[in-house]
């Protein structure tokens, strides 16, 4: 099972005693703000089981991430995106951290340790990231990782409403380093 360190985290496999600080992490309603809705402990605990399968098939996805000083902080890690309709086909870079870890950098590191393995060991081309227009801490994160964004490329969700706040998507794409 891969697994990527950084200076300060650990990107790992799921684990069970990860699931009920995901669940907390999922219904915080400033963790979901920029979500349709918080999440229900079922819809959470589905969210890490479909994580941990894709790990295992296909040893890359979204990982569970820890502190050095062993507590589970969150998830981030590279998502298939061939199904989402703007993007086909894609890899995203993404990722969803407990509220208390913000603000530290551990987004951006573990995200840049997501997107080298993306690039190196998977082979992609591309890697994107996408969020609503309004989020401009994620936006940050896109533009520290060096992604660039093309206003020709944002969208409208399509799984969210007409007029719904959230439904304006930008879209950041960062390519393979040449060489």
């Amino acid at each position: 099972m891969t697994e990527l360190r950084t200076p300060r985290l650990l990107l790992r496999y799921w684990r069970e005693a990860d699931l009920e600080p995901f669940a907390a992490m999922n219904a915080d309603s400033e963790v979901m703000r920029y979500y349709p809705a918080p999440l229900t402990r079922e819809e959470s605990d589905s969210l890490a089981t479909k994580a941990r399968a894709e790990l295992e098939t296909s040893g890359w996805g979204l990982w569970a991430v820890e502190r050095d000083d062993g507590s589970f902080i969150g998830y981030v890690g590279l998502a298939d995106r061939r199904s989402t309709a703007h993007v086909v086909p894609a890899v995203e870079v993404g990722w969803r951290l407990a509220r208390e870890n913000w603000g530290r950098g551990y987004a951006t590191e573990a995200a840049r340790a997501a997107v080298a393995y993306g690039f190196d060991e998977v082979g992609l081309d591309e890697i994107v990231s996408f969020t609503a227009v309004v989020n401009l801490r994620s936006r940050r994160v896109m533009e520290r990782l060096g992604m660039t964004h093309d206003p020709g490329d944002d969208f409208e969700h399509p799984l969210l409403p007409e007029g719904h706040l959230l439904r304006p998507h930008v879209l950041y794409r960062l390519r393979r380093p040449a060489g």
